[in-house]
């Protein structure tokens, strides 16, 4: 081996031992020796205490039994172990009294959990994530998001489905214009994952197996709540079954671009919001775009009504009728918002 290919391959850890370690290794096992030149290659032999040199001749090195090497390895982890265990012992005891309180009939605490956190609450969401055996159900206002975190979704996704879990998720009609989301959908066949769309959605929200449920409470989602408590759990899924039922089979097309009254469907939800009092930014949340287009469709409702100014479109649009009049639900295979 030449110097560049030992550089190539060490340093490495004792269980990946590389092939030429191995070989002189066990050529200095058969012959009880072997030339301190030779395993000048080999840097981890020595590294990893299974060579050491001969005290009667220093250009020569003699190999470590490997029982004993194996013991001078275990005997470190073998004691870890024995420290956890006895740390695990003191905590189960510090614990105790509170387990004899909650065994009293105390109420109990964990049912609303505060995960404060990215770290925190990707840790909850994937342990609920790998105990659920039944249906997930999503909501998932629309969003662009890092390639890497569309492909951590994607690999969660397609262990629950291999592992015959059924997963319902809801996006904004928004959704429809993303090439990553589409292209993220047609990675799972009919049948197992079901999408659907509708105009709006507040918030995300994720339930597994009616046992337990996800909110985030920031904006900036870095705080969010475990929910397991039951009556709160089953409210939550009826709260998704009311949007699910009302929503639109990803597959079945986009909304309508243009109603008979020349406004689209997606500036039919934003003159409800803006009537409503809402702001561009929540409305821009609310649909799933960010606030530059919402804006411009903003601008475009204003000419089709002809308003001069933010305060006399609000009035236009009470006036006008048009939300009474909008189309929510239909679909054709054509349309951007």
């Amino acid at each position: 081996m030449t110097t560049n290919q030992a550089k190539a391959t060490h340093p490495h850890a004792i269980t990946d031992l590389c092939e030429e370690g191995g070989r002189l290794y066990s050529n200095a096992l058969r012959t009880g020796r072997i030339a301190r030149g030779e395993a000048e290659s080999v840097p981890c032999l020595m590294e990893f205490a299974l060579l050491h040199p001969d005290p009667d001749d220093a250009n020569w090195l003699l190999p470590v039994s490997p029982a004993v090497a194996l013991a001078r390895r275990l005997n470190p982890i073998e004691h870890e172990i024995s420290e956890r265990r006895r740390s695990s012992i003191e905590l189960a005891a510090a614990f105790e009294p509170f387990m004899a309180l909650s065994a009293q009939g105390a109420a109990p605490t964990h049912s609303i959990t505060v995960l404060e956190g990215l770290d925190r609450i990707n840790a909850a969401l994937d342990l609920a994530t790998d105990q659920c055996l039944i249906e997930m159900l999503t909501v998932q206002p629309s969003a662009r998001h890092p390639e890497r975190r569309l492909i951590e979704a994607l690999e969660r996704d397609r262990t629950l489905i291999e592992r015959g879990v059924r997963i319902r998720t809801l996006y904004q009609h928004t959704a429809r214009y993303s090439p990553e989301r589409l292209a993220y959908v047609d990675q799972f066949p009919n049948g197992k994952a079901e999408y659907r769309t509708i105009d709006e959605l507040v918030e995300r929200l994720i339930i597994c197996d009616e046992t337990v449920a996800f909110i985030p409470i920031r904006d900036d989602r870095q705080v969010a709540l475990e929910i397991r408590h039951p009556g709160l759990v089953r409210y939550l899924i009826k709260v998704f079954e009311f949007i699910w039922s009302r929503a639109v089979p990803l597959t079945a097309g986009a909304p309508y671009e243009t109603a008979p009254d020349g406004i689209t469907d997606i500036q039919h939800s934003i003159a409800k919001l803006l009537v409503e009092g809402h702001v561009d930014e929540a409305i821009a949340r609310r649909l799933g775009m960010n606030v530059r287009t919402c804006r411009a469709h903003i601008a475009k409702l204003a000419s089709v009504l002809g308003s001069g100014s933010r305060a006399q479109l609000g009035y236009l649009i009470a006036q006008s009728g048009i939300l009474q009049e909008g189309q929510q639900g239909s679909v054709v295979e054509e349309g951007n918002p």
